[in-house]
């Protein structure tokens, strides 16, 4: 969470690939049936709040209609700043909407992603928010009928070697993402300041524990599994070293870290800095994390093709789950544990996607 008086400090906010694309998509739709250019249109993001977009190009005919939005990333230094996304929109004889995805999106090869080999590498809440975006404008027209949207990026094949899209497997162009639809960058140094503040706050609030979490949706996760004041929950992103020392230094006593596969299996590698510039997830560490759990040594080699720590974590026999992920909440919270020089008591949860929880461990 971030408190009010430090958003001041948050550097220009933009958009994701994936609210681009339901932006398009739902101007093409309305220009599809009314048969005329729409130049700006508004969405719903998937938090809370909606968000306009101005449409760059829109061409249509009685069959299709094309609309593009030039995606702004705001103060990130996003690779995709700037880059045009279209989506096309087109009848079909079948109710509902079918999305696909076309020139310069990427197509999912390996396993281990959020969506499965031989899609388009549109990820689920992007297609849930141009599903949305799009039904909205047909929900008056006959159901007799559906449409096909096709989102397609401008140079996303040359962009996509910027990206880490070749290493998991993504080929042919840039993946279409984001969890809530806006990019919020931060400089270094304001992050770190909010996150002291919001420490600062949880002790005011009588808070004697406190839990970082690694993002928006590793804090959604983590209250609802854990009943303690809203204050507690502090987003320390990839600063849980920095955090650490803060706890220490403001005599908190004991901290709850959650997050997801990624991120844990870096803490348990020995990676306080989580951000992927610093740190990548070493799978051959992660082979011998499960080696150690007792994985027999014909499965070793099946590891070794992971393209992700999850992935790696859901061709695990089924067996050995629990131990591995156990295991490694146990290496993070000790790496963290040795950070604070035993001052504090910590404890590691890690969830998915959908916040079950997967490992839990302590070191005191």
């Amino acid at each position: 969470m971030i408190p009010e008086r430090e958003k001041k400090k948050l550097l220009r906010t933009g958009f994701t690939t994936g609210a681009c694309a339901a932006a398009a998509a739902r101007a093409a739709a309305i220009s599809l049936i009314k048969q005329e250019a729409v130049m700006r249109t508004e969405i719903d993001l998937p938090g809370d709040g909606s968000a306009g977009f101005a449409i760059e190009r829109c061409v249509f005919d009685g069959s299709q209609a094309s609309c593009t939005v030039i995606k702004d990333a705001g103060d990130d230094p996003d690779a995709t700043h700037g880059v045009e996304i279209q989506a096309t929109v087109c009848w079909q004889d079948e109710p509902g909407i079918t999305i696909f995805g076309g020139k310069g999106v990427g197509v999912v090869t390996k396993p281990g992603l959020e969506m499965p080999p031989g899609t388009a590498a549109i990820n689920p809440v992007p297609r849930q928010m141009i599903e949305r975006s799009v039904k909205e404008i047909l929900q008056n027209r006959p159901a007799t009928k559906g449409v096909e949207v096709t989102i397609s990026v401008n140079g996303g094949e040359k962009l996509a070697e910027k990206t880490l899209n070749p290493r998991l497997g993504i080929v042919g162009g840039i993946s279409i993402l984001g969890t809530t639809g806006i990019i919020i960058p931060y400089s270094v140094n304001a992050y770190k300041a909010t996150i002291a503040r919001a420490l600062d706050i949880a002790i005011a609030c009588g808070c004697r524990q406190v839990v970082l979490t690694t993002g928006r949706r590793s804090e959604k996760f983590a209250q609802n599994g854990m009943a303690l004041p809203e204050e507690c929950f502090v987003q320390v992103g990839d600063f849980v070293g920095y955090s650490l020392e803060q706890c220490v230094d403001k005599k908190i006593s004991r901290v709850t870290i959650w997050g997801m596969t990624g991120k844990i299996s870096k803490l348990a590698a020995g990676h306080l800095y989580t951000n992927i510039s610093d740190s990548q997830v070493d799978i051959g560490f992660l082979v011998g994390v499960a080696a150690d759990c007792g994985l027999p040594e014909e499965k070793i080699n099946d590891l070794k093709e992971a393209v992700t720590a999850n992935h790696l974590r859901r061709i695990l026999p089924e067996q050995y789950i629990k131990k591995f992920c156990d295991k490694l909440c146990q290496l993070a919270a000790v790496k963290c544990y040795e950070k604070t020089e035993g001052k504090l008591e910590i404890d590691c949860i890690m969830s998915d996607y959908h916040g079950a929880m997967l490992g839990r461990s302590h070191a005191r």
